[in-house]
């Protein structure tokens, strides 16, 4: 799949405020500073779609893009740390949890992890969360190029044994780099499948 059209569609803090028109939904999510908006950009060759930032915690609204005028792109908030207070991360865990749970046009959750670690508890914790929910989702390790070809491969190797410890069937996934472009090929083929 080639994207030739990305636009900003709107931006809610409740499921039941996003874009009216409905229409096939992949969203994004991971923990603050795991190179989320990079990778939106680079699928999208729109640099400039996701707003980046070097401190974590930028995105704090569920923002939709509407991606050759066939499907949307949602860019959710991250999960974990974040400089903002308490209440805040659990007013962003609400809205991460109603957006999830109540998108029936939602196909796929991508988990965002960076490769250059082993897979932490907050990512397993909610990964966990959403298999108990029942909530489709796939891996995408980010940074892919922070790391030589052999030490990536182990290190997802390493975190694939990490999640089989609780998961009896792994989900999809995928190795990327927003650097380099490494992954947007699978990631594009894997939701032109749905759509």
């Amino acid at each position: 799949m080639t994207i030739d059209q990305a636009t900003f569609a709107g931006s809610c803090t409740k499921e039941s405020q996003k874009p009216s028109r409905r229409l096939p939904e992949f969203a994004f999510i991971g923990r603050s500073n795991v190179g989320k908006s990079s990778l939106i950009n680079m699928l999208t060759g729109n640099s400039k779609l996701a707003k980046t930032s070097a401190s974590p915690g930028k995105t704090k609204l569920i923002n939709h893009f509407l991606i050759n005028d066939s499907w949307y792109l949602v860019d959710l908030p991250g999960y974990g740390f974040a400089k903002i207070s308490k209440q805040g991360r659990e007013d962003l865990r609400k809205m991460i949890n109603d957006y999830i749970r109540n998108s029936a046009e939602m196909v796929t959750l991508f988990v965002l992890v960076d490769s250059r670690f082993d897979i932490t508890r907050i990512d397993q914790e909610f990964i966990n969360g959403l298999g108990e929910n029942g909530i489709p989702f796939a891996i995408i390790f980010t940074k892919g190029d922070k790391l030589g070809p052999n030490a990536l491969k182990a290190q997802i190797e390493r975190d694939r044994r990490i999640l089989a410890e609780t998961w009896e069937t792994l989900p999809p996934m995928f190795a990327s780099s927003s650097e380099t472009g490494a992954g947007k090929e699978e990631i594009l083929e894997y939701i032109q499948q749905y759509i």
